[in-house]
């Protein structure tokens, strides 16, 4: 029961450890992703980890495969696919949850 405990424990501590808030924005159309893929660019995440990004009751997965973004207080930026999946198109800068 306790190395249950402790395992529990671990996987939330992981899991809190890694969950940001803060402001999106999307890549201009002459980067889209090929092939409509949800990507996004993150400053630190691995390239190929897939970060869930949620935003207005939404949450969409998609893939790191860029650096960025490098406007101070924004923490991701998507792809054109991803941010009309997450329904941010209008609005152009949101604040969301990345995880």
């Amino acid at each position: 029961m306790r190395a249950l405990t402790v395992l529990l424990f671990c996987l939330a501590t992981f899991s809190l450890a890694h969950a940001e808030n803060g402001l999106a924005s999307y890549y201009g159309y002459g980067k889209a992703a090929r092939n409509g893929d949800l990507t996004c660019a993150h400053r630190t995440r691995p390239f190929g980890s897939v970060l869930t990004v949620s935003y207005g009751g939404r949450s969409i997965q998609c893939r790191v495969n860029d650096r960025g973004p490098f406007i101070r207080g924004r923490i991701v930026d998507l792809s054109v696919p991803a941010a009309r999946a997450l329904g941010m198109m209008s609005r152009g800068v949101v604040r969301v949850s990345v995880q």
